[in-house]
């Protein structure tokens, strides 16, 4: 059960370091865009590994949607940072999205096991809400719940990838739980993807 709970920390971790990363240069004010997207894919190559010959990719136009106890939250790639990133961890392989948005109040990362590829369903291994409102209220946190059921962790599905301009789009479902506490309530979190290069 340790092993499982690390590997689905690593995933997050990692996850939501490269969108960090990748956030940092969408934030620079910088007049020509394509100036910027050079550079932040440039820096995250340096620092993350991430390209886009590797299947990994930081989106220049698009959403991803989540929803979660019945609000809905938007990234929109064109201000925040959105990227569809491939992970590999020895022998084990996952692929998933990470966002964080322009005020780094807010950020979501979601995996799964395997390649990324056109018309994948992959189960969910790892995922994270969190939000931070001001000093004074502390982080809300969601994280993957292990109590929901050991084949219920959700899908993430892709229905088109790395087409032309297109990067991914596809839908997801999984469990989310404020805490990691037995009897804590869980919330089904859903949503869609369209990412786009430009």
């Amino acid at each position: 059960m340790n092993s499982i709970r690390f590997t689905k920390w690593f995933v997050s971790c990692a996850l939501l370091l490269s969108v960090v990363t990748s956030s940092c240069q969408k934030d620079e004010s910088v007049k020509d865009m394509d100036t910027v997207k050079k550079t932040a894919a440039t820096d995250s190559i340096s620092t993350l590994s991430i390209n886009n010959t590797s299947g990994n990719f930081l989106a220049g136009k698009g959403t991803l949607k989540i929803t979660i106890e019945d609000s809905t939250y938007t990234f929109d790639a064109a201000k925040d940072s959105v990227a569809f990133i491939n992970v590999h961890n020895g022998d084990n392989k996952y692929f998933g999205i990470t966002a964080i948005n322009k005020a780094h109040t807010m950020s979501f990362g979601i995996s799964s096991i395997g390649i990324a590829s056109t018309n994948i369903n992959g189960k969910v291994a790892g995922s994270q809400f969190l939000f931070k409102f001001d000093d004074k209220k502390p982080l809300l946190q969601y994280t993957l719940t292990q109590y929901a059921g050991q084949d219920d962790s959700g899908i993430l599905s892709i229905e088109k990838y790395n087409n032309e301009n297109l990067i991914a789009k596809g839908t997801f479902f999984t469990f989310l739980a404020k805490d990691d506490k037995v009897n804590s309530p869980f919330y089904r979190a859903e949503g869609s993807f369209e990412l786009q290069f430009k």
